[in-house]
């Protein structure tokens, strides 16, 4: 074990929104890297959920147009390994967006192979896949790296339809942790 260990912020919002919520439950940090970040176990320590957690800046303050400015609460960008997303030993990845302007915190929460999935269909192959997340005032969340200036208006105005690129059943989706704070452990 390493003699000096910090958490990073993402892991740190997290971690506290769980505690928040869910204050029965317990969380425990990892004394080594080994792809899950945090590991959150019922109260008698039978069940847990593991998380890989994944922070980015908020990234709303480069866009000028005030429509942006007026119906986003955050905006924050990614670079991901296909290959780490496959091999990944956590039951979820969870990406923090903490929208500043807006004194927003919200949260992507994804199996790691429908990610996998829902991205190769948006950038296909790649080696390599840069993913931007929006969340709107109006609790929606789409990936918009790629769409055209069109299309990114047509979020910024509700008007959007893209069924691969709305990732709004994963924002703030605490049911796998609800799980563990509702059902008692099994004898």
């Amino acid at each position: 074990m390493k003699t000096l260990f910090t958490i990073h912020a993402g892991e740190f919002l997290v971690g506290s929104f769980i505690e928040r919520k869910f204050r029965s439950l317990n969380i425990w940090v990892p004394s080594k890297d080994t792809g899950v970040d945090l590991l959150v176990t019922n109260p008698e320590n039978q069940r847990a959920v593991s998380l890989q957690v994944k922070f980015s800046k908020d990234f709303l303050d480069t866009f000028k147009e005030e429509s942006f400015q007026t119906s986003l609460r955050a905006c924050a960008w990614w670079k991901l390994s296909p290959k780490k997303a496959k091999e990944s030993k956590a039951d979820y990845w969870v990406f923090v967006l903490l929208g500043f302007a807006h004194r927003s915190t919200d949260f992507v929460i994804i199996k790691p192979s429908e990610l996998l999935r829902r991205l190769a269909n948006i950038h296909s192959d790649a080696q390599t896949i840069q993913s931007y997340f929006w969340v709107t005032k109006d609790k929606r969340c789409w990936e918009t790296r790629g769409l055209k200036q069109s299309e990114q208006t047509e979020i910024a105005e509700g008007r959007y339809v893209n069924a691969d690129r709305d990732f709004t059943q994963y924002l703030n989706h605490w049911e796998p942790i609800q799980v563990l704070a509702s059902r008692p452990a099994s004898a």
